[in-house]
């Protein structure tokens, strides 16, 4: 963490050359709303983040580490090994540098998992290469817009493998990760909710046992050391507004479960971040955008709010640390 005056360095990972994390990377250091407290500091390839200041931050001149080096500029809006191959080299380079304590903070724009497949490197995302580079077995996803925090059980496996995935163990750990990540947020009290793997939370057995003989058993546990956790809830209810300002984090059992009505409720404004880390890792919550990257017309709220709350959980962390050393 940061010496006493010295501002949180956030490591942003400028994401595949082709799509429009070059341009928000650039925007988001260019556009000063964070001067008083962080710096951004680009992992890319020089060559893309000049071209994408000259396009889109005309006068800005950010703090790059040279990562990923291609041999050309990248035609947008294609996906190509090249591409892949520097994302990928990009992601590596900041990881290390924030585990080594060269900066505080990871953001990570968007890449293409065909493109880095491309380059012939087997690779099914940023969280599970993450977590590889940090030598952490076992993570969860988090989407959070302001007071809306979904932590899932269970992610990118299919349906028919939930119900064997979703344990006793792996609902503790998701849940003692998110009553941990809403701290983070300066909330002290966390009160959760969990949704419930069956329609109408299983109706006592009749339409699933799971409910019954794992979920309810689990969240008892939870409760028992001193997590304050309501439900299992039938899904189809749980994500309306008014049910949802009760709680400041829901644990949903499966990826749809909870990416649906979350994409519907906050897809402009979503943070993505992996919880069980040893870093703070935030990105946005879309991808490449291949169809307009180059145009100059990638909304930034998602980006933004990325950066913003990895800057929040740094300077949380900071202040913890400065306590304990006092």
């Amino acid at each position: 963490m940061p010496a006493p005056g010295r501002k949180i360095r956030i490591a942003i990972s400028i994401g595949d050359p082709a799509g429009i994390g070059p341009e928000l990377a650039v925007r988001a250091a260019a556009c000063g709303r964070w001067a008083d407290r962080a710096e951004l500091v680009l992992y890319g390839d020089p060559a893309v983040i000049a071209e994408s200041v000259r396009k889109f931050a005309p006068g800005t001149v950010p703090e790059v580490v040279p990562a990923g080096i291609m041999t050309a500029i990248p035609a947008c809006g294609i996906a190509s090994a090249d591409c892949g191959r520097a994302a990928y080299e990009a992601i590596g380079a900041a990881v290390k540098d924030v585990l080594a304590g060269k900066a505080d903070a990871l953001v990570t724009a968007p890449v293409n998992k065909y493109a880095v497949n491309l380059a012939g490197i087997e690779f099914t995302g940023h969280t599970e290469y993450i977590a590889a580079l940090c030598g952490v077995p076992e993570v969860a996803m988090m989407q959070s817009a302001g007071t809306l925090r979904i932590a899932f059980v269970t992610t990118h496996i299919g349906l028919a493998e939930v119900p064997r995935a979703v344990t006793r163990e792996r609902i503790l750990r998701v849940a003692l990760l998110l009553d941990e990540a809403v701290r983070a947020e300066n909330v002290t009290s966390p009160h959760l909710a969990v949704a419930a793997l069956n329609p109408h939370a299983g109706e006592n057995g009749f339409m699933g046992r799971e409910d019954e003989t794992v979920v309810k058993p689990a969240l008892e546990e939870l409760r028992n050391i001193g997590v304050d956790v309501t439900g299992p809830f039938p899904p189809d209810t749980l994500f309306i507004p008014g049910t949802l300002e009760q709680y400041d984090g829901i644990l949903a059992m499966y990826h749809d479960q909870g990416h649906i009505p979350f994409k519907m409720l906050a897809f402009d404004r979503g943070v993505n971040s992996t919880l069980g880390l040893p870093i703070i890792r935030t990105s946005p919550d879309h991808g490449t955008a291949f169809e307009i990257a180059g145009r100059g017309i990638a909304d930034t709220g998602s980006f933004y709010a990325a950066v913003e709350l990895a800057l929040l959980r740094a300077e949380r962390k900071f202040r913890i640390c400065n306590c304990q050393e006092k």
